[in-house]
């Protein structure tokens, strides 16, 4: 039989996520939009992750599954990568999940912008409450225009890898996910795009629905701070330091705000953040002033509130 090339190559990398694969693949089954293969890689999981996906595999041709022994998320993703046929890239994390026309939304977008590479939209934070996502009061920035390079490097517009999507031969020519990289590797792979001149682009809708914890790689904060300074500093010569640093804090001291963790963790992030560059942590309206004052006030906002509040 022949097989014809499908629109989108939709990667998820596994590792663990038992409790949520489920749902995160049934939010791709369900596009509107079903010129789609979905490459899933289990990167060694030690739970019924792999069973789970077998499962789901048997009742869709659509689906492929590939395994390895555990090397982390950007291994995983490239080894899916190099399964893929489809004309885009999509990316999505094993706990998050889409809009059922995320990607019918995508490739409408570069179809009236044939010199736009890769895409993202907005992304709502869900709090997780069982199995349940729950969508949250927060939602991310979509800018008007192309992204600069501080628009992926300091806050991160995309956000998540679950909100991607780039063209494949665009994949390969930036080289992909560096596998040796445990944090921010989305970022590295959105500054090498943005900063070699590939155009990204948002769209002004909410299409990711991304799944808060507090715990997991995601949220190993001082972990990402430090490989976060790395990345930045072979940017430095595009970049203010001083100010780009102040924001990444600012950023970082949401998400702990965010997640529920302790409230020691924002504190150090704004106390670095306005060593760094006051006027820039505080900077942005309601965004610099809302963070310094949640985080001011400390324990006398309930966890639940901040949660509220933040997402």
């Amino acid at each position: 039989m022949i097989m014809t090339q499908p629109t989108f190559s939709v990667v998820i990398a596994a590792y663990n996520a038992e409790r949520t694969i489920v749902q995160t693949i049934n939010s791709v089954l369900m596009q509107s939009y079903g010129d789609f293969e979905l490459i899933i890689v289990d990167d060694g999981s030690e739970d019924l992750t792999l069973p789970f996906v077998l499962r789901k595999a048997a009742t869709d041709q659509r689906i492929k599954v590939a395994t390895q022994s555990n090397q982390g998320v950007s291994a995983a993703r490239n080894l899916g990568v190099s399964k893929a046929r489809g004309k885009y890239l999509a990316f999505l994390d094993a706990d998050d999940v889409w809009h059922e026309a995320k990607l019918a939304k995508h490739l409408a977008f570069h179809k009236s912008d044939p010199a736009l590479e890769a895409s993202y939209a907005r992304v709502v934070f869900c709090v997780d409450s069982g199995n349940d996502l729950k969508p949250g009061r927060t939602r991310s920035t979509v800018f008007e225009d192309y992204c600069a390079l501080e628009d992926v490097l300091i806050e991160n517009a995309v956000c998540t890898m679950s909100n991607l999507v780039i063209e494949r031969d665009t994949f390969h020519e930036i080289g992909g996910f560096s596998s040796e990289m445990r944090h921010v590797e989305d970022q590295d792979l959105l500054a090498r795009l943005v900063g070699n001149g590939h155009l990204l682009r948002g769209i002004p809708e909410t299409l990711v629905g991304y799944r808060m914890s507090a715990d997991g790689l995601s949220c190993d904060f001082a972990a990402m701070l430090a490989a976060w300074k790395k990345l930045a500093d072979r940017w430095s010569d595009q970049i203010d330091m001083k100010r780009a640093e102040a924001l990444y804090c600012r950023y970082l001291a949401r998400r702990a705000l965010r997640s529920g963790t302790t409230m020691a963790l924002a504190r150090d992030f704004m106390r670095q953040g306005i060593s760094s560059d006051r006027n820039a942590f505080l900077s942005g309206g309601p965004r610099g002033v809302l963070t310094a004052g949640a985080v001011l006030a400390g324990s006398a906002v309930p966890p639940s509130v901040r949660k509220a509040l933040f997402a």
